[in-house]
């Protein structure tokens, strides 16, 4: 098969050697569509390795059709319309999986559409919902809001009744937040963003990829007993922590990743999406946010597009060009 290759500091669309045998509760896709995300460029640069035993191709979500199931898979056939969450290999022509992380691809929509949602979602769900565990009508601030995962849980704010506050970095990406939902938000161009989430209330909640030069802002901002989900690390690993602020205010502080978790626990994230987000997805309460593809041999392009923080939703690799 073909696979996204480093070669020195460039990506190579070449031949590679296909994924083994399937093993039990294994399926085989044929990728048509792979997300990009910004895990794949800290990969890239050596700072986020895949776990132990997964595959070193890039790629952490796909969708495509299933071309094999394994031993003890009997929810998904051949010729089945799939997407899927993935620990790395999602720049390939095909690839293996756990079956608990494979979802039908939503009535109504389409391959491409499909591969925007399950890195995403899952994130989004993940930390709002399970990490963060939002109460009914608690408020959230969402760093990064035109990210892929921060459209995303605009739109999860939106529908379960969580008023969001995003932070941005231009005044285009702050009104396409607000015509996703968000209530408020700052471009983080124009200083701080404390003096403003203040005055809309404060964080009952903080999803943050940034980390540690927004420590301290974020500290101040978050409500008695909320919680700061610390999703990545794009300003730094290393800061001050107000530990008087934390107790006094009863703060909780949560690291987060998903990558690294074991299929049963991507498979419990996954189901949850089932049942809550997926009709979402088919009523039009919820959306895929494409931002641009290129086909898969142009991943460097897709790479630069991100690095420079251009895009609003989701970046995509076309694979087959099957939709």
């Amino acid at each position: 098969m073909h696979a996204i290759t480093i070669d020195g500091e460039r990506l190579r669309w070449q031949e590679v050697t296909g994924p083994g045998p399937l093993e039990s509760g294994q399926v085989r896709l044929r990728v048509a569509w792979a997300g990009v995300n910004r895990a794949d460029l800290m990969q890239r640069a050596g700072h986020y390795p895949p776990p132990p035993g997964e595959s070193e191709i890039l790629g952490l979500e796909v969708s495509g059709t299933v071309t094999e199931a394994g031993p003890g898979v009997e929810h998904l056939h051949a010729g089945d319309k799939v997407c899927a969450l993935l620990a790395g290999g999602g720049y390939a022509e095909e690839v293996v999986v756990d079956a608990r992380q494979v979802l039908p691809v939503p009535e109504g929509l389409g391959l491409r559409q499909a591969a925007a949602l399950p890195e995403v979602y899952a994130t989004a769900w993940l930390n709002l919902f399970m990490e963060g565990a939002l109460a009914a009508g608690e408020r959230v601030l969402l760093h990064a809001g035109a990210s892929g995962v921060g459209t995303a849980a605009i739109q999860l704010c939106r529908a379960f009744g969580h008023p969001c506050f995003v932070t941005v970095g231009s005044e285009e990406k702050l009104a396409a937040c607000r015509a996703l939902g968000a209530e408020a938000g700052w471009n983080r161009h124009d200083g701080s963003f404390v003096e403003a989430v203040k005055a809309w209330g404060g964080a009952d909640m903080i999803l943050d990829p940034v980390g540690a030069s927004y420590l301290a802002d974020n500290q101040q901002v978050l409500n008695a007993d909320g919680r700061l989900v610390l999703i990545g690390l794009m300003g730094g690993r290393t800061s001050e922590l107000d530990l008087g602020r934390l107790l006094m205010k009863r703060q909780r502080l949560i690291g987060s990743t998903l990558r690294a978790k074991p299929p049963a626990a991507k498979g419990a994230i996954l189901d949850a999406l089932l049942t809550h987000v997926w009709p979402r997805l088919v009523s039009g309460a919820l959306m895929p946010l494409v931002d641009r593809t290129w086909p898969i041999a142009e991943a460097e392009a897709a790479h630069e597009h991100m690095k420079r923080d251009a895009n609003i939703g989701k970046v995509l690799l076309s694979v087959s060009g099957e939709d």
